[in-house]
């Protein structure tokens, strides 16, 4: 059986064995847990603390970036729909434009066809105003030839006035025929 002597007698053994000072031990017994509550109050606590809050700054970064990502991706696809709205705006654009243009043309050529028939229109006036003039004094060519003829064939001096009668009337028989 082991009794309180034997167990005594044992530390005793085991004490002198390994040459333990027993006033030593529990004075640095007493300074371990000095130091150790010191580090635990003043040391391990702030580290703990700050630990902590790395944790709570990362998982707040972490956070953060996932909010950043998901805003990228929107601002990625507002992106995308706004270039989508400019593409669509600019061919309308172009389309307005080439659609204004070929109206413009279209004007153009209009305004030169009506040029056109204006000279042809003017040009022809111009013809027969030539034409009437040429005959008119191809007339009074005439008539002048016809009464110098006349006055000949009559031998005669015509006075002014059976000069103009006789040109009248072969004005009238020209115009006639």
């Amino acid at each position: 059986m082991i009794t309180l002597a034997n167990l005594q007698e044992t530390a005793s053994g085991i004490i002198e064995t390994f040459g333990i000072d027993l006033p030593m031990l529990i004075a640095q017994g007493i300074n371990f847990t000095i130091v150790a509550f010191v580090i635990y109050r003043f040391g391990f606590k702030g580290i703990l603390s700050t630990i902590k809050e790395r944790e709570r700054r990362i998982a707040d970064s972490l956070k953060n970036a996932e909010k950043i990502k998901l805003e990228l991706e929107e601002t990625e696809k507002q992106q995308q729909k706004t270039l989508e709205e400019a593409s669509l705006e600019a061919k309308k654009t172009v389309n307005s434009a080439q659609e204004a243009a070929k109206a413009f043309i279209e004007s153009q050529k209009e305004d030169a066809r009506k040029q056109a028939e204006e000279i042809v229109t003017k040009a022809k006036i111009a013809m027969e105003q030539e034409r009437q003039r040429v005959l008119s004094d191809a007339r009074e060519e005439i008539a002048s030839l016809v009464i110098l003829t006349t006055s000949k064939v009559l031998q005669k001096e015509l006075s002014e006035e059976e000069k103009q009668r006789y040109s009248a009337t072969a004005v009238e028989k020209l115009r006639l025929d």
